[in-house]
């Protein structure tokens, strides 16, 4: 590919994304573009303004019974404790992080403050978008439960609508704070830095994404231990059903939905939306000048007000097939309404030819072309592939499609065959979904005519058009574990059955589908966002060498060429695959590590309390809880050292260009894994789902054995290690890019310093081989094992879950 003047063609001057310094014509917005950007923020607030609406429609439902409040608040009590130990935890790492920062160069100390300041303000925005979504959802489903409970044979159409309303709407609060939180951070960013606006967003986008990753590895282990143990013991060893309140397991299984599902899933999705809007503002000021500040702003915003339609839009009608017709429609309306506001948009805000543009490179100035149709086709492509990934998702996990129906039909020759046959629905499916995001970034590349820098801010522009959609996703998202908390309170409680019953098992099928179209679609923004930002990271080598006044040649330590022949690109291309690999490996083993150790517990409590089973004596929920809660928060520093590290040690070992090469495998082999561990798991699980409805022998059958088999097999792939490889993948760009222009300061000129690079490298490898050892040296608690010795867990004495439970 060539070394520098090839990587950079197109670029430009070696400024041309932040602005030459001292250069004054690209420090200030024009007064109009000011106007607009405030406008942007007001929507922003305007979002969260509907959030509070919508909030005070879903809590103004009846609760239920006492038995089902007093069960809801043991998960609500639960929920909370578990974030709060865990945000204690996170708070010390985030300190640590902003001083880091702060040593990092930068142009000036504003930028270098800034960065840090606002990484603050992304972990914040991130982790306050999980909690939201929690709060509301630990309400929303005693909720839908109530309204179920009132349904008589011959009306769950009309209770189903009801109760789809409330979990829906629940979701669109949680939409409305991501894009709100989201936009409003961004706009702040650039009204006060203006040209600086990009660097600082590095910081803001940093924190978001590390906060999500954490959050997401955390609440995936505690939500799938819990799940896991709870079906192993219960289902297959006891024969009693899912939630059984005899199971010691239900209560942490309930609060791991909302820890994992919902919090973790929302400040996922967070901090994608904030990621794809720091990369595509970095890529726009190069590319548009001043306008490129704003346009990737206005185009989500855009996206919030076609949300809020998307939300109201989801009215159950009574001639829908099932559930996912009325979520489909909102999710299509606000798709193409979105388009034609963009349409509308960018022939207001863009001139009609390149040359008009103020503030860029004189190769941009020259591209032959129509901005504005640019600008409307990459759009397009991004709201386009979110659509065809909503419907391929759908295809490989809905109950009513044949991948599904296979997966349950093999159930008849048993588990080895179940997991055989999911195994190669999610390979298979991968491979579809990595077709159709490779074209999206493919289309957006021919839309730039040659310009790399072009082609790269055509893929920004793509995530940001995909991004108008996210409002309607996170609600699709988070009615999914509302939907099953209402079935795990309606069993619970045992006051919930017939007609009502059957109700929510169907409201839980179709949220297994569209908590598997997001976790699709969320993989779709994360290759977006990395690739747009891979971009970022070249340009910010190219302004690094620049200003230590030298060049760079083939075989140099610091060799921009992503040339694979090249051994060291060759060796950073295996290591990006390799930490993706390796990231999934630890975050599975955590949960069958944790899982084991549930399943010990639960056997103890029925072996020990004979009167569990009989009704007389009640499970000690909170022990579970306990161990669940001390398994996921000792399992978060290892990935989050691994994806911090990682490419620091690759970097400062090997060069930019390996770093690079890095990236690239990361992105590619990331993508595939994601794809095959979210579909695999959510065939498993709505395959269970087709057995227990009464196919193939229904509950208690050897067919259904085999499909909670696969299903225990699905919960960590899709759960826990597929939704963390996305915030993985934009850590480990964001942290490349944060550190290259120190990569390249030490590597040569004035500054070279091969025994510093050295010691950076070799330190960061020590650490992250100590943390997996460490990781791998954890045993299972087996203390309710009676052949065993192990340091038990430790006490539940007083837990706030177990006192609620247990009334």
């Amino acid at each position: 590919m060539g070394v520098l003047a090839e990587g950079r063609a197109g670029i430009g001057s070696p400024h041309a994304v932040l602005g030459a310094p001292g250069d004054s014509s690209g420090a200030v917005l024009t007064s109009g573009n000011q106007v607009l950007v405030l406008v942007i923020g007001l929507v922003a607030l305007a979002a969260l303004g509907v959030a509070v609406l919508l909030v005070r429609q879903v809590l103004a439902y009846e609760t239920g019974t006492p038995t089902m409040r007093r069960i809801a608040g043991a998960v609500q009590e639960g929920a909370n404790a578990y974030l709060a130990r865990q945000f204690r935890t996170l708070a010390v790492f985030a300190a640590g992080v902003f001083f880091l920062l702060m040593l990092l160069p930068a142009d000036n100390w504003s930028q270098r403050l800034g960065r840090s300041a606002f990484f603050l303000v992304g972990a914040v925005f991130s982790a306050a978008t999980g909690y939201l979504g929690m709060w509301l959802a630990v309400r929303a489903n005693v909720r839908v439960a109530a309204v179920a409970r009132g349904v008589v044979a011959g009306q769950e159409q009309p209770a189903q609508h009801r109760a789809m309303r409330i979990a829906f709407r629940t979701g669109g609060v949680v939409g409305m704070c991501t894009v709100g939180l989201g936009l409003l951070g961004a706009a702040v960013v650039v009204l006060i830095y203006r040209a600086d606006a990009p660097r600082v967003l590095e910081g803001f986008g940093f924190g978001a994404a590390l906060l999500a990753m954490f959050m997401r590895v955390g609440g995936g282990i505690f939500t799938k231990a819990a799940d896991v143990g709870a079906d192993l013991v219960g289902k297959v060893e006891q024969g009693i059903p899912e939630d059984d309140p005899r199971n010691a397991a239900t209560i942490a299984d309930n609060v791991g939905d909302n820890v994992g599902d919902c919090a973790g899933m929302a400040a996922d999705l967070f901090e994608s939306y904030a990621v794809t809007l720091v990369a595509a503002l970095i890529l726009g000021r190069a590319v548009f000048g001043d306008v490129g500040l704003v346009l990737p702003l206005l185009v989500p915003a855009i996206g919030v007000v076609t949300a809020v339609l998307g939300i109201v839009a989801v009215a159950p009608r009574e001639r829908d097939r099932s559930g996912m017709t009325a979520i489909n429609r909102g999710f299509f309306l606000s798709a193409a309404v979105s388009l034609l506001l963009v349409l509308g948009a960018v022939f207001v805000v863009l001139p009609s030819s390149f040359a008009a543009l103020r503030h860029v490179p004189d190769d941009i100035r020259a591209h032959h072309g129509d901005p504005r149709l640019f600008t409307l086709a990459a759009v397009a492509i991004g709201i386009v592939l979110a659509v065809v990934i909503q419907q391929l998702t759908g295809y490989f996990t809905e109950t009513t499609r044949r991948p599904v129906q296979d997966v349950g039909r093999s159930s008849l020759t048993g588990p080895a065959t179940v997991v055989l046959s999911g195994v190669s629905l999610g390979l298979e499916s991968a491979v579809y979904s990595a077709v159709v995001i490779g074209a999206a970034v493919y289309g957006a590349y021919l839309l730039a005519g040659g310009s790399i820098v072009l082609a790269l801010f055509a893929v920004a522009l793509a995530g940001t058009g995909l991004l108008t959609t996210v409002g309607v996703i996170v609600a699709m998202d988070t009615f999914g574990p509302v939907s099953d908390n209402a079935q795990g309170i309606a069993e619970m409680s045992g006051e919930v059955e017939g007609a009502g019953a059957r109700v929510l098992t169907e409201l839980d099928a179709v949220g297994n589908t569209t908590k598997a179209i997001t976790k699709g679609i969320a993989i779709a923004t994360a290759v977006l966002a990395a690739t747009a930002l891979f971009g970022s990271f070249t340009d910010a080598i190219g302004e690094a060498v620049s200003k230590v006044g030298g060049s760079v040649g083939v075989g140099d330590a610091a060799d921009l060429s992503l040339d694979i022949s090249q051994p060291n690109n060759l060796v950073g291309l295996l290591l990006g695959a390799a930490v993706v690999f390796l990231f999934s490996g630890l975050a599975v083993n955590a949960v069958s590590r944790s899982a084991g150790s549930v399943v010990f517990e639960v056997r103890r409590q029925f072996r020990e309390h004979p009167g569990i089973m009989d009704g007389s004596e009640l499970p000690e929920y909170g022990k579970v809880v306990d161990i669940c809660t001390r398994d996921a928060l000792r399992e978060l520093a290892t990935p989050g050292l691994l994806a911090v590290l990682a490419p620091i040690a690759v970097g400062f070992g090997l060069g930019v260009g390996a770093l690079g090469s890095y990236l690239a495998g990361a992105i590619g082999t990331g993508t595939l894994m994601a794809v095959f561990l979210a579909n695999s798991g959510g065939a498993w699980d709505n395959a269970k789902k087709l057995v227990e409805d009464g196919a193939h022998g229904g509950k208690g059958s050897e067919a259904h054995a085999a499909t909670v088999i696969g299903d225990t097999v699905g919960d960590p792939f899709k759960d826990t290690a597929g939704p963390a490889i996305n915030p993985l993948l934009k850590v480990m760009n964001l942290v490349s890019l944060l550190i290259a222009p120190a990569v390249v300061r030490f590597s040569f000129g004035v500054h070279a310093n091969t025994g510093l690079r050295a010691a950076v490298a070799v330190v960061s490898v020590l650490a992250v081989v100590v943390a997996v050892a460490v990781s791998k040296r954890r045993t299972v608690d087996v203390a309710g094992d009676p052949g065993a010795t192990a340091t038990p867990a430790s006490g539940a004495a007083g837990d706030p879950a177990q006192a609620a439970a247990g009334g």
